[in-house]
């Protein structure tokens, strides 16, 4: 080699942008108004065999497990009725989805939004320490080795957080649903933070949630490649006030202040099925 030749280092191997996730229920949110002028004019009669065969659907629906729907009383001008559906897939949540449409009452609905997305849970601080541990082995991002380490957290994780991955849809007497993204392309870029920093700030905002644990019940589900925003949030509880309390705090945290962006809110009283006649006939 001549003296003026140098060989420069190879750069040492960065650990991926992404943190780790793991998935589990397909959910859809059907938001509907009835149409109160059509349902009307029906007869006594009519209107009592348009319900007996929606009872009859609904009831099925609606029982506790990890395929279960719920139907809310929605407050405001967004809608009548929202229908929350959690199943195992997304050709489940096609086949609830015609179920409905096929009913007669569907005829007296009218859809004004929908959402689709599947329950998430990040894992960023098991992301730091798998990255760390094979970076630190010399494992290559993305190589098969890489992957299968990946896999072996992935799965171990999944068996310990099933209940969270598969839940059933509480049984509080209020629904809050909102979808959220998080800030991209201004002055603030979520996604351009270290995993580090964006593993500390989602820590932090996770505290604050943890001190409503006993009041409110939080889902939260991924709609990336799936709808218009990032994600979904549903929070269920038994006193409206507690949403306002516990969204309100989080606005004065830094990952809502500086990086949150949110959607249309929707607020529902769960509406067993056998109370929807009483709903719709007064």
């Amino acid at each position: 080699m001549r003296p003026e030749e140098h060989v420069t280092p190879a750069a040492a191997p960065e650990a991926p942008a992404v943190p780790l996730t793991m998935e589990g229920s397909s959910v859809l949110h059907q938001m509907m108004r009835v149409r109160w002028s059509a349902w009307r004019e029906l007869s006594d009669s009519a209107r009592k065999s348009v319900l007996d065969e929606a009872l009859s659907t609904l009831a099925e629906m609606e029982q506790p497990g990890e395929r279960q729907s719920a139907l809310y009383s929605l407050l405001g001008h967004k809608g009548d009725l929202m229908f929350v559906h959690f199943r195992r897939s997304f050709e489940e949540l096609n086949h609830v989805e015609l179920k409905l449409a096929r009913l007669r009452l569907s005829d007296y609905l009218e859809q004004t939004s929908s959402y689709l997305s599947m329950v998430e849970l990040g894992l960023y601080e098991s992301t730091s320490r798998v990255y760390a541990s094979l970076l630190e082995k010399g494992v290559a991002p993305h190589s098969p080795e890489w992957n299968a380490g990946i896999e072996e957290t992935l799965a171990y994780q999944r068996k310990a957080m099933a209940p969270r991955l598969w839940p059933e849809i509480p049984p509080r007497k209020y629904c809050c649903f909102y979808p959220m993204d998080r800030r991209r392309g201004e002055a603030k870029n979520w996604y351009m933070l270290p995993l580090s920093e964006r593993s500390q700030l989602t820590d932090s905002h996770g505290r604050i949630g943890r001190r409503y644990a006993g009041a409110v019940k939080q889902i939260i589900t991924t709609s990336v490649g799936f709808d218009d925003w990032e994600w979904g949030v549903d929070l269920f509880a038994d006193e409206p006030l507690v949403f306002k309390k516990l969204i309100y705090e989080m606005r004065f945290d830094e990952v809502s202040a500086i990086y949150a962006m949110f959607g249309t809110f929707y607020v529902g009283l769960r509406l067993p099925s056998a109370e929807l006649p009483g709903l719709l006939n007064g």
